[in-house]
């Protein structure tokens, strides 16, 4: 299983942002944010389109890259900041 894993601040907030394959019998990405230990936003993104295709685990690749990046470009970017800035009471 292959996956990525960044730490980040945001406005106060110490995030830990975790992608990875979640494998054949599931068939997507998983990306998970994580505050404290405690899990506060997550994503899936199938992968079902590659599937029997050419260069299937390089596309698996480039997608967990792009939806990881993409996560941590919407927290930086306060796409999440409804779901996020609440945890900081």
């Amino acid at each position: 299983m292959i996956g990525y894993s960044s730490e980040i601040k945001y406005q106060g907030l110490d995030l830990l942002v975790q992608t990875q394959d979640k494998g054949l019998a599931a068939q997507y990405a998983e990306t998970l944010v994580y505050l404290s230990g405690k899990i506060v936003y997550s994503q899936k993104a199938p992968y079902t389109q590659y599937l029997n295709q050419p260069g299937f685990k390089e596309k698996v690749a480039h997608l967990l890259k792009d939806v990881h990046q993409a996560v941590l470009n919407d927290i930086s970017g306060g796409k999440l900041d409804h779901q996020l800035l609440k945890l900081k009471a």
